[in-house]
């Protein structure tokens, strides 16, 4: 298909991507300097990052009753023996995965909790084009992971809009006896118009839990707050078990005021050495254990799409460009036995025959990240190893001369949050050194789907406005569409199109 007829499709369908007036795509009024107080004052910047993190912590606390209740659904789903299920697309996803590890890792081997993205495990490392946007491939893939009727589907979307999601979770409310639980974090008000989330809002046989935290730090990086609080609301409910509502509350509460003590600007060396080592042509392996790599893992393969970074490369792709971070677990010598460790159970691909292999396990463990791969791609590039690394009950974070050492604890839920959101603010402020955002708007995203799509449109009209340009939607639409066909990873569509309406006349 032309680029001409994917943009008059697009333009179709336009109407129910159209998202700039849902609160996690709008700008967050803290942060519309922050790329520049970054370069002005970087602790200043990770502290702001910190507070925005906080006022979504303190909003969560009125959720308390919502997350009481799934937590004894999902008690009494694993009790009776019966399965729970959890799936998202993009960040959503790899929470999803991420949860399901920490309940391995908590609880043991077991089958009981499954969780699957869009794209699956592939998706892990890099999304798979057009998954999002297709809600049959959502029922698709909680059928076949084997969703019976007496199972639990907790199913998140931090925009509360993603086709995927929502297939899967209508499929699950006439497939189980359990009604699924929709999570997502805008107000039913401004979804209400989206005919997709409208059904599932007005649906009787689906569980909705609302966690609306407001903007994103960066504008539509929802990869931040709101992907930290679902993680949160659903991982209270599966990771622990409580004898009644006022001791959930109490743990909640407590856990919610450790997750604010840790000072982020403790990171602030790390930022300023890892953002000098790119801007020296050289590239960073992150170094660490099985108890702490999917998070990690899951900070590092997000900023591809957040920033036009060029992704992990794959050993089959016989390609010569390599991503600026890669994450390696050492204590595995082959690709099959890191992944083994890294979701403390074996990959599960989809391996649906009209996609020619594409994602299957071969791809999957194509992304070496084992020792062997560490040392090829340190043979290939000047690398720098930043440790990250779990041990009696304490996390330590080693680049170069700087070493911080954080005493959480053995809880393994907190232990990741705290490092999700360490790690947020630590790439989005480097990618603000290096230019890859403008004030907090997402200048570099990749418009790899529906609703990026869209998102890249409203961020060129609007930086076209400021420059007295006033093209069309319908004629932005065409030019990204062009730009997609021509573009490399490591290049800002956005950037590209307003660049050619500011040289066109009029």
């Amino acid at each position: 298909m032309s680029s001409s007829d994917k943009t008059r499709a697009f333009l179709e369908i336009a109407p129910q991507f159209k998202l700039g007036h849902l609160e996690t795509e709008s700008f967050h009024p803290k942060t519309q300097d922050l790329s520049n107080l970054v370069r002005r004052d970087i602790k200043a910047a990770h502290k702001l990052l910190q507070d925005i993190d906080q006022d979504a912590l303190i909003l969560l606390r009125d959720k308390g009753d919502a997350l009481w209740g799934l937590s004894l659904v999902i008690q009494d789903t694993l009790a009776k023996g019966h399965k729970v299920f959890m799936c998202g697309c993009g960040a959503t996803g790899r929470l999803s995965l991420v949860l399901e590890t920490l309940f391995r890792q908590k609880f043991g081997p077991s089958d009981q909790v499954l969780s699957f993205m869009a794209g699956g495990d592939y998706a892990l490392i890099k999304s798979v084009e057009s998954f999002e946007d297709k809600s049959f491939y959502g029922e698709r893939q909680l059928i076949e992971l084997g969703f019976g009727p007496d199972d639990l589907l907790i199913a998140s979307s931090e925009g509360g809009e993603t086709p995927f999601v929502i297939g899967a979770v209508q499929k699950a409310a006439i497939s189980s006896s359990r009604k699924p639980y929709f999570l997502y974090c805008n107000p039913d008000e401004l979804l209400m118009p989206i005919i997709r989330s409208k059904e599932v809002l007005e649906e009787n046989n689906i569980v909705k839990v609302n966690l609306t935290v407001g903007p994103m730090a960066i504008s539509g990086s929802t990869r931040m707050q709101a992907s930290t609080v679902l993680m949160l609301g659903i991982g209270v409910g599966l990771l622990y078990q409580h004898r009644d509502a006022e001791e959930f509350h109490n743990f909640f509460f407590e856990f919610l005021d450790r997750l604010s003590s840790t000072d982020y600007s403790c990171m602030a060396p790390f930022t300023l050495l890892e953002t000098n080592l790119y801007k020296n042509q050289k590239y960073l392996n992150y170094i660490t254990d099985s108890h702490l790599a999917i998070s990690i893992l899951t900070d590092t393969t997000e900023r591809s799409p957040t920033f036009s970074l060029k992704g992990f490369e794959n050993l089959l792709d016989q390609n010569e460009s390599h991503a600026l971070a890669y994450l390696f677990l050492p204590e595995a010598q082959t690709s099959d036995l890191a992944w083994e460790r890294l979701l403390w159970r074996s990959p599960r691909p989809v391996e649906w025959v009209e996609l020619n292999g594409k994602i299957s396990l071969r791809p999957i463990l194509g992304f070496d990240i084992s020792k062997r791969g560490m040392e090829y791609r340190s043979s290939k590039i000047p690398t720098q190893d930043f440790s990250i690394s779990y041990s009696n009950a304490q996390v330590t974070f080693s680049c170069g001369p700087h070493t911080e050492i954080f005493s959480w604890g053995e809880d393994p839920l907190f232990n990741h949050l705290m490092i999700k959101m360490l790690l947020n603010s630590h790439s989005t402020l480097i990618m603000g050194l290096l230019g890859r955002y403008e004030g907090n708007v997402m200048t570099w995203v990749r418009p790899s789907n529906n609703k990026l799509i869209d998102r890249a449109a409203r961020y060129i009209l609007q930086v076209l406005k400021q420059n007295n340009k006033n093209p069309s939607y319908e004629e932005v639409i065409f030019k990204i569409y062009d730009n997609i066909e021509l573009s490399h990873e490591n290049e800002s569509i956005v950037m590209k199109v307003v660049e050619h309406f500011n040289n066109s006349p009029g």
